[in-house]
């Protein structure tokens, strides 16, 4: 079996994925077929002793649908130039439609001429033959498959108008004119739908664009003592590339010369850097910080990483459950019943007539059998999607919420799983100091100063946290200064012999770490990485070193859960610091130390177990994760491949974004249903009323202007109206602590920590200058003493 991607253009809403899907299974030789509307593109896998690529391309093409390079990204201006193609189209479908109501106005008025029938006639095949082409071979296609969706739905209403203004033209009296003008009609309000959904997939995919970069990954290859920037593609193995801080890795590889902090939280999950010296292997994906490295090329093509994560994106793309949308599951129901309705109509008076009255009646049941098909399109439902997008998608964008499809509207009210990537959603994937332990008579602002001097001229991210901590501190003279790459650094400080580093490199210089080697793996425990400082051959202090929640996590999580969604924390970092970040935010459910790979298939086993899962992430190794999720959501401060792997795109990287999202959702998909209740309003009544073979077809237009009136007035009608705000009905209460046992930022992490797991709190803030915690309750479940007691059991005292 083979895999083939092909960028697929033309498509309208799901049902087009449904028939693009069932016509390509339908194909010898086709084993599985996976559709995205969002992106665009369907993937393929397939025999290929059985069916070749032309084939299939020439399926689609069959369908009315065009084919792209799947490599080639559209540009801006092919975009806009698709749009003003099928803004024409709808101008010459509106005139057809203008100058149709012209002569049918005429002769309601009495004014006849001969040739107006003949003019009708002219516009009406004009219409469906010239103007709405395209939907013509969209829907033989789709037809001669077996395949009923709304372009067969239209084209039968069409037809049906044509059919019967060519009886009028033999038959009288009959009404020609208005069967001729409602298939005209019933034709322009399908070329607006269509033009509707496309404007909305555009602008929404141009939106996504501005936030990615879109030129071609570049190398800097040394050959024969040269540097030249080549495409990523023409890197062969055994070259080397040189990679200068703050770039980012292009290739896989293994280092040469060189030594650099190495920043693989997009590709690994973990948050702190890794250094790396010659023979260290690097990733492609990952960001070089402090020094040069020249790395020597071992894998690249299909073998590299970057390579394995595009393939495991294309994998869910084609495993990600499908989405049928409101529309759709009605309009499966719906196309047989009008075709169900058109054949009662005609045997009612026929076969019916005949056995109650003795003759059938067969102008009745022609007249009858088209009004129906006429009456069964009904014309705002391909806007009640299109439009619902538009409005939740407005109030979204003011909220730096993106929308990029309708899926994520309409699956998001169904999700109770919320997976969170740890670093870089949860929290800021930029290390800080949390806390500082004085040790001997040295004060922690006396150990942080002494740091912060040795660390000064490095550009390591650990040394940068503690010198941008001792800013405020003043500066120390340093002599005497020595770095040991990977370790720690000896130097002179203030006459005093200072090292600073890992606890193993104190200890293998014969500092005695026995009296703290508790508090080392408490700090440890907690997922915090430890720089130890020693002065005169003793230890003088301990520096916790760690990742820090992003200012809105603990509230977004607690809003997750008041929403009544499950939250969960997927990371490539280890147990222990995951299950650390968890505990501060209130998360229960932890998977940790999952390869890039397996994201996507703990994502999958989730959704097997029921469960419709929204992703949120930020990496390279999100991006699988995104795609296989119901509904995948990038914090737009993240990678390019994340942001293009998903539905929702959070402009910033504020992580309440994810519950705004949830609402809109919400919101939006009761306005589709009401748009399509609307839509299907008239033409439910219409039909049934049709089979009688009293509705004249002129009610058909009025059907349809009524209806999409009534949809955009339901889409649109409540901006114009003034809004009342609405608030939460949830009784919320601030209670401010003085604690003065708090004496760091570890104290303060282990009161957020302990006060989050109490039922009722919401969100637990500190400062440890002033001593005070502050405690956001919900409907005054705990009270001020069973606070207290939870500080009490975690040893410390609530003050007056």
């Amino acid at each position: 079996m083979e895999k083939m991607q092909i960028k697929i253009g033309g498509m309208q809403c799901s049902f087009c994925v449904e028939s693009i899907r069932k016509a390509l299974t339908r194909t010898d030789g086709v084993a599985d077929v996976g559709v995205s509307l969002s992106h665009e593109e369907a993937l393929v896998q397939y025999d290929p002793e059985r069916v070749t690529p032309g084939k299939l391309r020439d399926t689609l093409r069959s369908l009315g649908y065009t084919v792209r390079d799947p490599n080639k990204i559209r540009t801006f201006e092919e975009e806009e130039a698709e749009l003003r193609e099928h803004r024409d189209r709808l101008l010459v479908a509106a005139g057809f439609m203008l100058v149709s109501l012209g002569f049918m106005s005429a002769m309601w008025l009495g004014i006849q001429q001969p040739w107006f029938k003949w003019g009708m006639l002219t516009l009406a095949l004009g219409m469906i033959f010239g103007v709405g082409w395209p939907i013509l071979q969209m829907a033989w296609g789709s037809l001669r498959r077996g395949i009923l969706n709304q372009h067969v739905l239209m084209e039968f209403g069409a037809f049906g108008g044509l059919v019967g203004g060519a009886v009028g033209v033999f038959t009288h009296p009959w009404p020609m004119a208005d069967f001729m003008g409602a298939a005209i009609f019933i034709t322009a309000y399908h070329i607006l739908s269509g033009y509707v959904s496309l404007v909305v997939r555009t602008r929404s995919s141009q939106a996504i664009k501005k936030l990615m970069d879109l030129q071609p990954p570049m190398a800097r290859v040394v050959r024969d003592g040269r540097e030249e920037e080549l495409p990523v593609e023409e890197v062969r193995p055994g070259d080397r590339v040189r990679i200068r801080p703050g770039e980012s890795i292009p290739v896989d590889g293994a280092v040469v010369e060189g030594r650099s902090g190495v920043d693989q939280s997009l590709v690994t999950g973990e948050s702190i850097p890794v250094e790396k010296s010659v023979g260290d292997e690097v990733v492609g994906g990952s960001v070089n910080q402090t020094g040069t490295l020249l790395v020597r090329v071992t894998k690249v093509g299909e073998e590299s990483f970057l390579q394995q994560v595009a393939r495991s994106i294309q994998e869910a793309r084609a495993l990600k459950p499908g989405i049928l949308q409101l529309v759709e599951r009605v309009l499966l129901w719906f196309v047989p019943g009008v075709l169900v309705a058109a054949g009662a109509a005609f045997l009612t008076w026929t076969a019916g007539a005949w056995l109650l009255v003795g003759e059938p009646n067969v102008p009745r049941a022609i007249f009858a059998t088209l009004a129906v098909l006429v009456m069964g399109y009904p014309c705002a439902l391909g806007m009640a999607t299109p439009l619902a997008m538009i409005r939740g998608g407005g109030m979204a964008a003011q909220q730096g919420i993106l929308m990029r499809s309708g899926e994520a509207f309409q699956v998001f009210k169904d999700v109770k799983k919320v997976v969170l990537d740890k670093t870089g959603t949860i929290t800021r994937g930029k290390p800080r100091v949390i806390e500082v332990v004085a040790i001997d008579h040295d004060t922690a602002d006396r150990i942080l100063a002494l740091a912060a001097a040795a660390e000064g001229p490095s550009e390591h991210p650990l040394a940068r946290a503690i010198v941008d901590r001792a800013q405020a501190l003043g500066s120390l003279e340093v002599r005497e200064f020595q770095a040991i790459p990977g370790r720690g650094i000896r130097a002179t400080i203030d006459k005093r012999a200072v090292l600073v580093g890992s606890p193993r490199f104190i200890s293998d210089e014969g500092v005695d770490l026995t009296q703290v080697k508790g508090r080392l793996e408490a700090m440890e425990q907690q997922g915090r990485t430890v720089v130890a400082v020693a002065a005169d051959g003793s230890l003088a202090g301990l520096i916790a070193i760690a990742d820090t929640l992003k200012e809105d996590a603990a509230d977004a999580v607690a809003r997750m859960k008041r929403a009544g969604l499950d939250p969960v924390i997927l990371t490539g970092d280890n147990w222990r610091t995951a299950h650390a970040v968890a505990s501060q935010v209130g998360i229960t459910e932890v998977m940790a130390e999952v390869l890039p790979g397996q994201k996507a298939e703990q994502v999958r086993t989730l959704q097997r177990q029921g469960y419709r899962v929204a992703m949120v992430g930020d990496g390279i190794n999100d991006a699988p994760a995104l795609m296989q999720a119901d509904v995948g959501i990038a914090i737009g401060a993240g990678t390019d491949i994340a942001i293009e792997s998903a539905d929702i795109v959070l402009v910033g990287d504020r992580l309440g974004g994810v519950v705004d999202a949830y609402f809109i959702g919400k919101s939006s998909f009761r306005k589709t249903v009401q748009n399509v209740t609307l839509a299907f309003a008239f033409n439910g009544i219409g039909v049934p009323a049709a089979i009688t073979g009293l509705v004249h077809p002129v009610m058909a237009m009025v059907a349809m202007a009524a209806s999409v009136t009534t949809v955009l007035a339901n889409s649109f009608a409540g901006r114009l109206l003034p809004r009342r705000e609405t608030k939460e009905e949830v009784t919320m209460e601030t209670l401010t602590l003085q604690v003065p046992t708090i004496h760091c930022e570890g104290c303060l992490s282990g009161i957020r920590e302990a006060l989050q797991k109490l039922p009722g709190v919401m969100k637990v803030e500190g400062d440890v200058t002033d001593k005070q915690v502050t405690v956001v309750l919900q409907d005054g479940q705990m009270g001020r003493a069973k606070i207290c007691r939870a500080l009490a059991a975690i040893g410390h005292v609530c003050g007056e």
